[in-house]
């Protein structure tokens, strides 16, 4: 690999259906209801993404799925995606309300705080980020390769702002046993659906009507349920906990709000407040020329008509007080620009992320 090309040796692009063998590799490391590691599902999916991609259907029914590729390896590395709208007629968004209660007898001089979980139904919801897995070998690559395929999303709901919804939905990994049992799945879910948590993880990805079906509609207080499972509702797991820092860095709250399945807590945003968002811009490549002293780390991005539709590349970019942008020459050729044409850019240094070695793999 020459030295020009070294600085491009990782994509991000828009995955599609030649993709499969690459995803389904990525899928056996995340294995959750937003990329279950099931070989019909990714077909779906990817099937699902390139025609997103293309702009075809309804908004509300598009996923958005991306690729990060080493170039040099000729292998993906990881992936993330975007729901454009979790709620729909055809297929409500599903939670459990986390509810605070307090109970007091004046006669017995007795005093109770309880959590209540009480199910929700949106059919006009948020878009949802997830879906984030990078390669188990490649996690402390110093390029911060989960940086990029996370950040790749915020840059994406910049550059397509009409795309998506005002709210956006990040679901965090909860703590599940080495063996992948959730301990709220078996202390509630299963006892209502005669279900394991893996069946009904995997049915849910295509299908959630069972849930709204056949779990309780009133409240549920989880002083009923066993210790272990109160102890896991609304926890980030150990290998999510990186994941939850940087949200809240970047202006994002827990929602009081829980996965039905395992109890994973929902984080919300607003849109036009997240920061990562904010400092996307598009500009224009005023130049080609060798990045100078002042010269950031960015994710440099293009959106095509066509194949491969969207492609970002982490490069040094000298942002001007002008608003335009220039880029090495190598950086350019590879997205397909010219002097005078506009790119869209967001500085990886626009706000602080966790450090490789305890940012985690993967998100829900």
């Amino acid at each position: 690999m020459t030295e020009a090309s070294a600085a491009t040796r990782y994509e991000i692009r828009a995955a599609v259906e030649s993709d499969e063998e690459e995803l389904l590799g990525l899928a056996a490391h995340l294995n959750t209801v937003n990329l279950p590691n099931d070989r019909a599902h990714v077909r779906r999916l990817l099937e699902h993404s390139e025609k997103s991609f293309r702009g075809e259907g309804p908004r509300a029914h598009r996923k958005f799925v991306f690729l990060l590729r080493d170039r040099q390896q000729n292998a993906a590395v990881g992936t993330s995606m975007i729901v454009a709208q979790l709620g729909r007629r055809d297929a409500p968004y599903i939670y459990l309300d986390v509810i605070s209660e307090e109970k007091y007898s004046q006669d017995t001089d007795r005093h109770f705080q309880h959590t209540v979980l009480k199910i929700g139904f949106s059919y006009n919801g948020p878009t949802e980020i997830g879906g984030l897995v990078v390669r188990p070998d490649r996690r402390k690559d110093p390029e911060r390769l989960g940086l990029l395929i996370s950040y790749v999303r915020f840059l994406y709901l910049a550059m397509h702002r009409e795309l998506f919804r005002d709210e956006i939905l990040a679901e965090l990994m909860p703590p599940l046993e080495p063996d992948g049992t959730s301990h709220l799945w078996e202390a509630l879910g299963r006892r209502f659906t005669g279900m394991s948590y893996a069946e009904a993880d995997l049915l849910s990805s295509t299908n959630k009507s069972f849930i709204r079906d056949l779990f309780p509609s009133g409240d549920i207080y989880a002083t009923l349920l066993s210790p272990e499972a109160r102890s896991v509702i609304g926890r980030v797991g150990a290998q999510t906990r990186g994941v939850e820092k940087m949200l809240r860095r970047i202006g994002f709250r827990y929602a009081e709000r829980i996965d039905p399945f395992d109890g994973g807590p929902h984080f919300v945003a607003a849109m036009d407040e997240i920061s990562l968002v904010q400092s996307s811009a598009q500009r224009t490549v005023s130049r080609l020329a060798e990045p100078g002293k002042k010269a950031v780390r960015a994710l440099v991005a293009r959106s095509f008509k066509g194949a491969p539709y969207f492609r970002a590349l982490p490069a040094a970019a000298d942002l001007t007080s002008e608003g335009e942008l220039v880029l090495s020459e190598s950086a350019a050729t590879e997205l397909g620009l010219r002097a005078g044409e506009p790119a869209w850019v967001l500085g990886l240094g626009a706000a602080r992320a966790p450090s490789p070695s305890s940012r985690p793999a993967s998100e829900g």
